[in-house]
Protein backbone atom coordinates (compact mmCIF):
# COMPACT_ATOMS: atom_id res chain seq x y z
CA UNK A 1 0.00 0.00 0.00
CA UNK A 2 3.01 2.29 0.49
CA UNK A 3 2.17 5.99 0.81
CA UNK A 4 -1.54 5.24 0.43
CA UNK A 5 -1.72 3.25 3.69
CA UNK A 6 -3.14 6.28 5.51
CA UNK A 7 -6.25 5.91 3.34
CA UNK A 8 -6.83 2.41 4.70
CA UNK A 9 -7.95 1.12 8.08
CA UNK A 10 -7.08 -1.84 10.22
CA UNK A 11 -10.35 -3.78 10.56
CA UNK A 12 -11.66 -6.39 12.96
CA UNK A 13 -14.74 -7.92 11.31
CA UNK A 14 -16.55 -11.24 11.08
CA UNK A 15 -17.92 -11.19 14.62
CA UNK A 16 -18.98 -8.99 17.51
CA UNK A 17 -15.70 -7.44 18.57
CA UNK A 18 -16.83 -6.00 21.90
CA UNK A 19 -18.63 -9.24 22.82
CA UNK A 20 -15.54 -11.45 22.71
CA UNK A 21 -13.41 -12.15 25.78
CA UNK A 22 -12.08 -8.77 26.97
CA UNK A 23 -8.50 -10.00 27.34
CA UNK A 24 -8.51 -11.38 23.80
CA UNK A 25 -10.04 -8.14 22.49
CA UNK A 26 -7.28 -6.03 24.03
CA UNK A 27 -4.63 -8.48 22.80
CA UNK A 28 -5.86 -7.90 19.25
CA UNK A 29 -5.81 -4.15 19.73
CA UNK A 30 -2.32 -4.33 21.22
CA UNK A 31 -1.18 -6.28 18.16
CA UNK A 32 -2.47 -3.49 15.93
CA UNK A 33 -0.78 -0.72 17.93
CA UNK A 34 2.63 -0.78 16.20
CA UNK A 35 0.96 -0.22 12.83
CA UNK A 36 -1.42 2.60 13.76
CA UNK A 37 0.88 5.37 12.54
CA UNK A 38 0.77 3.88 9.04
CA UNK A 39 -3.03 3.65 8.78
CA UNK A 40 -6.03 5.93 9.05
CA UNK A 41 -7.37 4.18 12.15
CA UNK A 42 -9.09 0.99 13.32
CA UNK A 43 -12.60 -0.09 12.28
CA UNK A 44 -14.56 -2.72 14.20
CA UNK A 45 -18.01 -4.29 13.94
CA UNK A 46 -20.11 -5.39 16.88
CA UNK A 47 -23.59 -6.00 18.27
CA UNK A 48 -25.80 -3.06 19.22
CA UNK A 49 -26.35 -4.53 22.70
CA UNK A 50 -22.61 -4.83 23.38
CA UNK A 51 -21.79 -1.14 23.47
CA UNK A 52 -21.46 1.00 26.60
CA UNK A 53 -19.39 3.92 27.81
CA UNK A 54 -16.75 1.72 29.42
CA UNK A 55 -15.97 -0.37 26.35
CA UNK A 56 -15.97 2.73 24.14
CA UNK A 57 -13.33 4.22 26.42
CA UNK A 58 -11.18 1.13 25.94
CA UNK A 59 -11.61 1.23 22.17
CA UNK A 60 -10.72 4.91 21.98
CA UNK A 61 -7.56 4.38 24.05
CA UNK A 62 -6.36 1.88 21.43
CA UNK A 63 -7.03 4.11 18.44
CA UNK A 64 -10.35 2.71 17.22
CA UNK A 65 -11.98 5.33 15.00
CA UNK A 66 -14.99 3.61 13.38
CA UNK A 67 -17.64 1.33 14.85
CA UNK A 68 -20.21 -0.53 12.76
CA UNK A 69 -23.32 -2.02 14.32
CA UNK A 70 -24.94 -5.17 12.99
CA UNK A 71 -28.42 -3.71 13.32
CA UNK A 72 -29.93 -5.69 10.38
CA UNK A 73 -33.48 -4.42 10.98
CA UNK A 74 -35.23 -1.74 12.99
CA UNK A 75 -38.43 -3.76 13.26
CA UNK A 76 -38.61 -5.53 16.61
CA UNK A 77 -40.82 -8.34 15.33
CA UNK A 78 -38.29 -9.11 12.57
CA UNK A 79 -35.39 -9.02 15.03
CA UNK A 80 -37.23 -11.41 17.34
CA UNK A 81 -38.21 -13.83 14.55
CA UNK A 82 -34.59 -14.01 13.43
CA UNK A 83 -33.24 -14.49 16.96
CA UNK A 84 -31.07 -11.38 16.78
CA UNK A 85 -31.07 -10.93 20.56
CA UNK A 86 -31.26 -7.14 20.48
CA UNK A 87 -33.96 -4.53 19.92
CA UNK A 88 -34.32 -1.45 17.75
CA UNK A 89 -33.89 0.63 20.91
CA UNK A 90 -30.49 -1.01 21.46
CA UNK A 91 -29.46 0.21 18.00
CA UNK A 92 -30.67 3.74 18.74
CA UNK A 93 -28.94 3.93 22.13
CA UNK A 94 -25.67 2.44 20.87
CA UNK A 95 -25.62 4.73 17.83
CA UNK A 96 -26.08 7.84 19.93
CA UNK A 97 -23.39 6.74 22.38
CA UNK A 98 -20.93 5.99 19.57
CA UNK A 99 -21.44 9.38 17.94
CA UNK A 100 -21.30 11.21 21.28
CA UNK A 101 -17.89 9.66 21.94
CA UNK A 102 -16.46 10.87 18.65
CA UNK A 103 -16.43 7.62 16.64
CA UNK A 104 -17.51 7.29 13.03
CA UNK A 105 -20.78 5.34 13.02
CA UNK A 106 -21.60 2.61 10.52
CA UNK A 107 -24.88 0.68 10.38
CA UNK A 108 -25.45 -2.66 8.67
CA UNK A 109 -28.85 -3.84 7.43
CA UNK A 110 -30.15 -7.04 5.88
CA UNK A 111 -33.04 -6.87 3.45
CA UNK A 112 -35.57 -9.66 3.02
CA UNK A 113 -35.12 -11.27 6.41
CA UNK A 114 -37.67 -13.81 7.63
CA UNK A 115 -40.79 -11.86 8.62
CA UNK A 116 -39.76 -8.70 6.80
CA UNK A 117 -41.19 -7.07 3.67
CA UNK A 118 -40.54 -4.03 1.46
CA UNK A 119 -42.32 -1.66 3.83
CA UNK A 120 -40.38 -2.84 6.88
CA UNK A 121 -37.08 -2.68 5.01
CA UNK A 122 -37.81 0.85 3.80
CA UNK A 123 -38.70 1.88 7.35
CA UNK A 124 -35.42 0.39 8.57
CA UNK A 125 -33.57 2.59 6.08
CA UNK A 126 -35.57 5.61 7.25
CA UNK A 127 -34.67 4.81 10.87
CA UNK A 128 -31.02 4.52 9.90
CA UNK A 129 -31.13 7.91 8.20
CA UNK A 130 -32.62 9.46 11.34
CA UNK A 131 -29.56 8.23 13.28
CA UNK A 132 -27.24 10.01 10.80
CA UNK A 133 -24.58 7.31 10.38
CA UNK A 134 -21.46 8.07 8.36
CA UNK A 135 -21.69 4.78 6.46
CA UNK A 136 -24.05 1.88 5.82
CA UNK A 137 -23.72 -1.64 4.47
CA UNK A 138 -26.69 -3.37 2.83
CA UNK A 139 -26.79 -7.15 2.61
CA UNK A 140 -29.70 -8.89 0.86
CA UNK A 141 -30.49 -12.08 2.76
CA UNK A 142 -28.93 -15.20 1.23
CA UNK A 143 -30.17 -18.57 2.50
CA UNK A 144 -27.36 -20.86 3.59
CA UNK A 145 -27.78 -24.63 3.68
CA UNK A 146 -28.15 -26.43 7.02
CA UNK A 147 -29.61 -23.43 8.81
CA UNK A 148 -32.98 -22.75 10.43
CA UNK A 149 -33.75 -20.30 7.65
CA UNK A 150 -33.05 -23.01 5.06
CA UNK A 151 -35.55 -25.28 6.82
CA UNK A 152 -38.17 -22.52 6.70
CA UNK A 153 -37.43 -22.00 3.00
CA UNK A 154 -37.70 -25.72 2.13
CA UNK A 155 -40.95 -26.05 4.09
CA UNK A 156 -42.44 -23.01 2.33
CA UNK A 157 -42.68 -21.02 5.55
CA UNK A 158 -40.18 -18.46 4.27
CA UNK A 159 -40.28 -16.98 0.78
CA UNK A 160 -37.22 -14.84 -0.02
CA UNK A 161 -37.24 -11.89 -2.38
CA UNK A 162 -36.51 -12.78 -5.96
CA UNK A 163 -33.38 -11.24 -7.46
CA UNK A 164 -35.51 -8.69 -9.33
CA UNK A 165 -37.35 -7.76 -6.13
CA UNK A 166 -34.06 -7.32 -4.25
CA UNK A 167 -32.68 -5.15 -7.04
CA UNK A 168 -35.84 -3.03 -7.08
CA UNK A 169 -35.75 -2.51 -3.31
CA UNK A 170 -32.03 -1.84 -3.00
CA UNK A 171 -32.04 0.61 -5.91
CA UNK A 172 -34.51 2.64 -3.86
CA UNK A 173 -32.32 2.36 -0.76
CA UNK A 174 -29.30 3.66 -2.67
CA UNK A 175 -31.22 6.78 -3.64
CA UNK A 176 -32.46 7.29 -0.07
CA UNK A 177 -28.99 7.14 1.46
CA UNK A 178 -27.31 9.09 -1.33
CA UNK A 179 -29.86 11.88 -0.89
CA UNK A 180 -28.75 12.20 2.75
CA UNK A 181 -25.00 11.99 1.90
CA UNK A 182 -24.67 8.70 3.76
CA UNK A 183 -21.99 6.59 2.11
CA UNK A 184 -22.86 3.01 1.16
CA UNK A 185 -19.58 1.14 1.60
CA UNK A 186 -20.96 -2.28 0.69
CA UNK A 187 -24.02 -3.48 -1.21
CA UNK A 188 -24.35 -7.25 -1.56
CA UNK A 189 -22.13 -10.08 -0.41
CA UNK A 190 -18.58 -10.69 -1.60
CA UNK A 191 -18.39 -13.49 -4.15
CA UNK A 192 -16.99 -16.82 -3.08
CA UNK A 193 -17.35 -20.33 -4.46
CA UNK A 194 -18.37 -21.50 -1.00
CA UNK A 195 -21.19 -18.97 -0.87
CA UNK A 196 -22.58 -20.09 -4.22
CA UNK A 197 -22.13 -23.78 -3.42
CA UNK A 198 -23.75 -23.62 0.00
CA UNK A 199 -26.66 -21.27 -0.64
CA UNK A 200 -30.25 -21.94 -1.64
CA UNK A 201 -32.58 -20.00 -3.90
CA UNK A 202 -31.60 -17.78 -6.80
CA UNK A 203 -31.49 -14.30 -5.26
CA UNK A 204 -27.68 -13.98 -5.09
CA UNK A 205 -25.76 -12.20 -7.84
CA UNK A 206 -22.01 -11.43 -7.78
CA UNK A 207 -22.57 -8.02 -9.42
CA UNK A 208 -25.57 -7.06 -7.32
CA UNK A 209 -24.57 -3.42 -6.84
CA UNK A 210 -24.19 -2.91 -10.59
CA UNK A 211 -27.69 -4.31 -11.16
CA UNK A 212 -29.11 -1.88 -8.60
CA UNK A 213 -27.32 1.12 -10.07
CA UNK A 214 -28.56 0.24 -13.55
CA UNK A 215 -32.10 -0.02 -12.15
CA UNK A 216 -31.82 3.52 -10.76
CA UNK A 217 -31.08 4.91 -14.21
CA UNK A 218 -33.73 2.78 -15.92
CA UNK A 219 -36.43 3.92 -13.51
CA UNK A 220 -35.29 7.54 -13.64
CA UNK A 221 -35.39 7.60 -17.44
CA UNK A 222 -38.90 6.14 -17.57
CA UNK A 223 -40.11 8.59 -14.93
CA UNK A 224 -38.68 11.55 -16.86
CA UNK A 225 -40.17 10.46 -20.19
CA UNK A 226 -43.50 8.88 -19.22
CA UNK A 227 -45.65 11.84 -20.28
CA UNK A 228 -43.70 12.75 -23.41
CA UNK A 229 -45.12 12.10 -26.88
CA UNK A 230 -41.69 11.72 -28.45
CA UNK A 231 -39.58 8.61 -27.96
CA UNK A 232 -36.40 10.24 -29.23
CA UNK A 233 -34.23 11.81 -26.52
CA UNK A 234 -30.85 13.35 -25.86
CA UNK A 235 -29.86 11.82 -22.54
CA UNK A 236 -27.34 13.68 -20.38
CA UNK A 237 -25.38 11.82 -17.69
CA UNK A 238 -22.09 12.19 -15.86
CA UNK A 239 -19.38 10.55 -18.04
CA UNK A 240 -18.43 8.33 -15.10
CA UNK A 241 -21.97 6.94 -15.05
CA UNK A 242 -22.05 5.56 -18.59
CA UNK A 243 -21.80 1.89 -17.65
CA UNK A 244 -24.47 2.34 -14.98
CA UNK A 245 -26.85 3.95 -17.47
CA UNK A 246 -26.25 1.30 -20.12
CA UNK A 247 -26.76 -1.52 -17.61
CA UNK A 248 -24.97 -4.85 -17.35
CA UNK A 249 -24.29 -6.11 -20.88
CA UNK A 250 -26.18 -2.98 -22.05
CA UNK A 251 -29.41 -4.42 -20.64
CA UNK A 252 -30.96 -0.98 -20.04
CA UNK A 253 -30.17 0.22 -23.53
CA UNK A 254 -31.54 -2.94 -25.16
CA UNK A 255 -34.74 -2.81 -23.07
CA UNK A 256 -35.37 0.84 -23.93
CA UNK A 257 -34.63 0.32 -27.62
CA UNK A 258 -37.01 -2.64 -27.72
CA UNK A 259 -39.68 -0.30 -26.31
CA UNK A 260 -39.17 2.05 -29.22
CA UNK A 261 -36.87 4.65 -27.64
CA UNK A 262 -34.13 6.33 -29.64
CA UNK A 263 -31.41 7.56 -27.31
CA UNK A 264 -28.48 9.85 -28.00
CA UNK A 265 -26.15 9.80 -24.98
CA UNK A 266 -24.37 13.03 -24.05
CA UNK A 267 -22.17 13.90 -21.10
CA UNK A 268 -22.38 16.61 -18.47
CA UNK A 269 -19.70 16.51 -15.76
CA UNK A 270 -21.76 18.79 -13.52
CA UNK A 271 -24.35 16.05 -12.99
CA UNK A 272 -24.20 13.78 -9.95
CA UNK A 273 -23.43 10.10 -10.41
CA UNK A 274 -27.11 9.11 -10.41
CA UNK A 275 -28.46 12.24 -12.10
CA UNK A 276 -29.99 12.12 -15.57
CA UNK A 277 -31.60 14.62 -17.95
CA UNK A 278 -33.72 13.55 -20.92
CA UNK A 279 -34.50 16.17 -23.56
CA UNK A 280 -36.76 15.39 -26.57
Amino acid sequence: MGDEAENYEIAFFGGSFTAIDREYMTELLEAAKPFLSRFGGIRISTRPDCVDGEVLGVLKSYGVTSIELGAQSMDNSVLELNNRGHSALDVINASKLIKANGFSLGLQMMTGLYGSDFEKDIKTAESFIALKPDTVRIYPTVIMKNTELAERFVSGEYTPYTLDESVDLCSRLIVMFERENIKIIRLGLHYSESLVKNSLGNNYHPAFKELCEAKIFYNSFLELTQNKTSKKFDVYINPKSLSKFLGQKKSNLHALQSSGYEINIKFDSSLGKYDIKAIP
